[in-house]
């Protein structure tokens, strides 16, 4: 297990801003030349810098706030007060990727229109969208993005205003999540504690599901009789 690539630490955040109409994010479409994420929907972020960890005085979590609004302002021009994150999730990428991350996924209320300004290098366009409406799209096919970015949002579902998203998720310890990628009925699939095949790997083993299954338009979360000890990451 020794030739496992590292997890580099990184962060990323979700900006908020209330709206008339609901609730709104802000989603950065990704350079489709990349290797990674290449033309899928993300949320600002990317790798922790020295300077950032050098800023926090070693204090990698603080480090994972400063360079979350860093990579904010670098990708868009926004830059969300740190002291007003919340913290999320922490999701690091399964083993069997070269390329591995540790990140830190935070929510950020913008308190103020501003103009957004992408960088037209890693970041080809972006858009302001309902957290709803942004689930639904990518359920049709249209909204590409990976696992952690469609379960974020889903886990989001639930609040009218970014005031109602601060105090919620202020009262959650936020879930470490170490995905498995499988196949489960010959579909992609990536599994997480509390899953009956998560341990083996096993997309069919028998018993509860905690997973998304990649169907043909796009992610599914499923969540059926697991153990109390491994509550969901969307809840109602």
């Amino acid at each position: 297990m020794t030739d496992i690539p590292k997890a580099r630490p990184a962060s990323t955040v979700v900006l908020l801003r209330d709206t008339d109409n609901g609730m709104e994010t802000l989603m950065l479409k990704r350079n489709k030349a990349l290797m990674f994420a290449g033309g899928l929907w993300v949320f600002p972020g990317g790798a922790l810098e020295e300077s950032d960890i050098e800023s926090a005085e070693g204090d990698i979590a603080l480090a994972a706030r400063i360079a979350a609004a860093r990579e904010a302002e670098e990708e868009c021009g926004l830059r969300p007060d740190t002291e007003n994150m919340v913290h999320l999730s922490h999701w690091t990428t399964p083993v069997v990727e070269s390329k591995r991350f540790e990140t830190w996924i935070y929510a950020a209320p913008l308190a103020e229109d501003m103009d957004v300004a992408i960088d037209g290098s890693e970041i080809h366009d972006f858009a302001w969208i309902r957290v709803q409406d942004a689930v639904a799209q990518h359920e049709a096919g249209e909204f590409g993005m990976l696992p952690p970015t469609y379960i974020t949002l889903l886990s989001l579902l639930r609040y009218a205003t970014t005031a109602d998203m601060t105090a919620g998720e202020s009262e959650i310890p936020p879930p470490y999540v170490f995905p498995v990628f499988t196949k489960a009925e010959g579909k992609m699939a990536v599994l997480f504690q509390g899953d009956a095949g998560y341990e083996a790997g096993d997309g069919s083993a028998a018993g509860a599901r905690h997973r998304a299954i990649m169907q043909e338009k796009g992610w599914e979360y499923v969540y059926s009789d697991v153990d109390d000890t491994y509550p969901p990451f969307v809840r109602s």
